[in-house]
């Protein structure tokens, strides 16, 4: 491939904030490795957040979007092919790092209500040192040939990964701001649909808990290690029916199910290995802890036929694996994860019938000394969410029918 053709095809991009094609101030063909952005971060990073400097913080957000060829000031100002400027104390949210790969002739502002200060550009090396100077010396950006945009202004606010809408936060760290600024990226590593729990109850300790890990190098990989650890000491628990104890090691679990993921998110340091490790036991472990359960009743003289007994264990096991399983169709068939597609399919998920709510309704059975009366909560509730799943996979294969490929509702203006 050419670099005349290379360039035709960036050219062809629309972005969704309109902005000048990326020109080159030689007159001579470029080659092709001039195409390739390369990433200047620059200034003082004397602050950190959760352990990381802004500069550390910024080379890895990079590195994951793709980029990891840097430069110095002085290299930038000379480089023939698009620069990517960053403050070194600039503290950006995710996908505002692939905007700023990805949009040419930008520059990211802060939003109005923070001073809308420049913190980044996306530019050609050789007018990388007029914003350099303006921002060594401290003075406004005047560039007219550069689009300047805020966060709320670039169309960002879906980000499938997490299914959240949210505006993307763009900051500059100070010691006076350090608190908030890491509250705010904490908050921005939830997910947009999940358990009721996770979402109203987990977020302000799980934020303590995370913001002292993380500078003491603990590992989320250590996090979930604990986390199997209590799964295990549930299990045993509750099959010996000290339910209570049992109880308090499951919700310890599900509270450090929290954190390892936050602490992942939080220190950029995430693995392979993490990932499967962590879903691997939220994945296995519930089931065994319902069948657990049942087989603790015999403890509180509680007896069951073994009929009724499988009867309600059956319910659970197969409505867990096969709301699971509409749950994967919904994404295979339908390129949408089911919980995202409407509101109230994302309300949905906040009660549905998975580890979190069971816990909710096998505690509250457990206060009033009835835990047989919470395994049957949990296997009719687990019955019932399971044909409402049904249900919203027909509805929206009807709707996919009508009006084609479906968008989660949060990803409309």
């Amino acid at each position: 491939m050419t670099a005349k053709t290379k360039l035709k095809k960036r050219k062809a991009a629309k972005p969704a904030v309109a902005a000048k094609p990326l020109l080159f101030s030689d007159s001579t063909p470029a080659k092709l490795a001039d195409f390739k952005p390369v990433l200047c971060i620059f200034g003082d990073d004397s602050f950190t957040c959760f352990g990381l400097t802004g500069k550390e913080r910024l080379l890895r957000q990079f590195a994951r979007a793709g980029l990891g060829d840097t430069v110095n000031a002085g290299q930038a100002t000379s480089h023939k092919g698009p620069v990517i400027l960053v403050r070194a104390d600039a503290v950006l949210d995710q996908p505002l790092i692939d905007v700023m790969i990805q949009r040419p002739n930008m520059v990211l502002t802060t939003e109005k209500h923070d001073g809308r200060t420049a913190i980044a550009a996306n530019l050609r090396g050789t007018d990388a040192g007029i914003l350099l100077r303006a921002w060594e010396a401290g003075k406004p950006l005047f560039a007219p040939t550069l689009l300047q945009c805020a966060p709320s202004e670039l169309g960002a606010n879906y980000w499938q990964k997490l299914r959240k809408r949210e505006t993307p936060y763009a900051f500059l760290l100070t010691k006076d701001n350090q608190q908030e600024v890491e509250r705010r990226m904490f908050m921005g590593t939830y997910k947009g649909a999940t358990d009721i729990i996770t979402k109203h109850l987990w977020p302000v300790p799980a934020f303590h808990v995370t913001r002292w890990l993380a500078p003491r190098g603990i590992t989320p990989n250590m996090v979930t290690s604990v986390a199997a650890v209590l799964t295990l000491l549930a299990f045993f628990l509750f099959w010996r029916g000290d339910y209570v104890w049992g109880l308090t090691a499951a919700w310890a679990m599900t509270f450090l199910d929290t954190v390892d993921g936050k602490l992942a998110r939080t220190t950029l340091s995430s693995s392979k290995w993490g990932d499967v490790f962590d879903h691997g036991i939220d994945l296995v472990h519930p089931p065994f802890w319902y069948y657990a359960w049942g087989l603790g009743l015999g403890a509180w003289g509680i007896r069951w036929s073994a009929g009724f007994f499988w009867w309600v264990i059956g319910i659970i096991i197969a409505g867990y694996v096969l709301q699971r399983a509409v749950e994967g169709i919904a994404i295979k068939w339908l390129g949408l994860e089911i919980h995202v597609w409407r509101k109230v399919d994302t309300l949905f998920r906040q009660v549905t019938a998975r580890r979190n709510p069971n816990l909710i309704l096998l505690t509250l059975c457990m206060i009033i000394q009835r835990p047989d009366w919470g395994l049957i909560a949990v296997s009719a509730w687990t019955g019932i969410c399971f044909v409402l799943h049904v249900i919203q996979l027909a509805q929206a294969s009807v709707a996919r029918g009508k009006t084609g490929a479906l968008s989660s509702w949060m990803a409309k203006p």
